[in-house]
């Protein structure tokens, strides 16, 4: 019988009122419930609320540096879980163990990362034009805040949220997505065993249109992050504006990646393949549009095709298997649906393309990685999120019409490019519109020191990550002191 996993709300575990539980599913076998955990209705997160409301002016209240030494303790603590977590995540989202495990370490590194911004100042000294005038800022937290967090980097984005907000002197309300609820309360459970004051975390589990509703109607909350589809993040903003509650939204791309034809061939493929592919196509940063120069369209393809069939998908847990399965049969669909799509748009289908079967791939949800080609800007695989692998290939005559073409659609999260002309990269750094911008690597793959965000369509509100990240969980004030009379 599967571990029943409860709320954590002021500090202990306790059941949601209705006792009412959903279950975690491996989606590379389906008849495996990794756990159960609570179906929260509103009373729940009211009551989660509540417990950070009442906890937030002492947790507030203690200096900096102390709040930071939970989150180092706390990553002690994981580090020493370091492989339990990660089977659990290959696990519950799919995702291959070597992906697995650098997910969790980099979540222990932003536990890590933030607990020295408690050391750090959060504030600066201005000169003033008046004598005997000293100026500063004071940042000060908001109070509690909302995080809602998605199922594909199930560790990794509740950590960039949590972490900045704790530190910062906020009580924190977080509702993990249902698909892969796990790893969040791994997190919530490291931090509550270092000691953290109860009501200072609280994590609620269960649907968004009940908990995440109810998290963002409570009046107690003073932000709200939220990672997750366009069409959610753009009613939360809708439900959050008319309140004036502060709103961080990170939603969704069809990322870029052009190749110029003076590129290593080989390399780019590599590139290419990374980037569509890797944890499934399952990331906001994946790439799923390659835009070469057509001078190399045919040759780069035939590497690439080579490369993509020779990908071995499975049961992340298994030796050797660099693709797992989509996280449901929900998001499958959606796979095989752009695939039929594209199809019947005209796209030329090169590899791919089918749902697999037999033996392993009977238990869960596999599909072929999948390459188009012969896609054009006005079809749908060319403008739509699939969240899938499944990459479109377009040709351009020259630079000029690649850069027209990856700006072309309604997301700017990030892009790529692959070159050895160094002029062509500042241009390119210069002129795309995205807002994580890689050259010669893929659209994914980014790191917690430095701000993470999109542009356009793709982001709202201020950067995650870094030292920026501070901004979005603080609010400054100005200080004037006349010190003489």
């Amino acid at each position: 019988m599967a571990q029943v996993f409860m709320n954590y709300i002021g500090g202990d575990r306790v059941s949601c009122r209705s006792k009412q539980t959903f279950p975690d599913i491996n989606p590379a076998r389906t008849s495996e419930v990794i756990g159960e955990f609570q179906a929260s209705a509103r009373e729940d997160v009211e009551q989660a609320c509540d417990a950070a409301v009442k906890a937030q002016p002492s947790w507030s209240a203690m200096p900096a540096p102390r709040r930071g030494e939970f989150l180092f303790k706390a990553a002690e603590l994981l580090e020493s879980r370091l492989e339990q977590i990660s089977r659990e995540m290959t696990r519950e989202e799919g995702k291959t163990l070597p992906e697995a495990r650098g997910e969790v370490k980099r979540a222990i590194n932003i536990f890590r990362y933030f607990g020295g911004e408690g050391a750090r100042s959060f504030s600066y000294q201005i000169p003033s034009e008046r004598e005997n005038v000293f100026c500063y800022t004071l940042r000060k937290p908001l109070g509690v805040v909302g995080l809602i967090t998605p199922w594909n980097f199930p560790i990794a984005i509740p950590a960039w949220k949590m972490a900045p907000a704790l530190v910062a002197g906020n009580t924190v309300v977080i509702k993990p997505a249902s698909l892969a609820p796990l790893c969040a309360y791994r997190l919530a459970e490291a931090m509550h065993e270092v000691g953290i004051a109860p009501g200072v975390l609280n994590l609620v589990t269960g649907s968004g249109g009940c908990a995440g509703n109810a998290l963002a109607e409570h009046p107690g909350i003073k932000a709200i992050s939220f990672t997750g589809s366009c069409e959610v993040g753009n009613a939360l903003y809708e439900k959050l504006a008319r309140r004036k509650v502060r709103v961080q939204l990170e939603m969704g791309g069809k990322n870029p990646t052009i190749v110029l034809k003076d590129s290593d061939l080989e390399y780019a493929a590599d590139v290419l393949v990374n980037g569509a592919f890797f944890s499934t196509g399952q990331k906001c940063t994946a790439c799923s549009r390659a835009i070469i120069e057509k001078e190399i369209y045919d040759p780069l393809v035939e590497i690439l095709i080579d490369k993509t069939r020779a990908l071995k998908v499975g049961d992340g847990l298994d030796a050797g298997v660099q693709i797992g399965p989509a996280i449901d049969e929900k998001q499958l669909e959606t796979d095989m649906k752009y695939i039929e799509i594209a199809k019947g748009e005209g796209a030329k289908l090169l590899t791919g393309g089918r749902r697999l079967a037999g033996g392993i791939y009977d238990q869960g949800y596999f599909v072929e990685p999948t390459i188009f080609g012969s896609v054009t800007p006005g079809m749908r695989i060319a403008n739509e999120e699939v969240f899938g692998p499944v990459l479109g290939l377009m040709a351009a005559n020259d630079f000029d019409e690649a850069m027209r073409l990856a700006n072309s659609v309604r997301f700017g999260l990030s892009a790529s490019i692959v070159t050895r002309d160094v002029t062509r990269i500042h241009q390119f750094a210069n002129g795309i519109e995205a807002g994580l911008i890689t050259v010669n690597l893929p659209t994914a793959g980014v790191e917690y020191q430095l701000p993470f965000g999109g542009t356009k369509e793709s982001s709202f509100g201020m950067r995650e990550q870094g030292p920026q990240a501070l901004d979005f969980y603080t609010e400054t004030r100005t200080v004037y002191l006349k010190y003489t009379q």
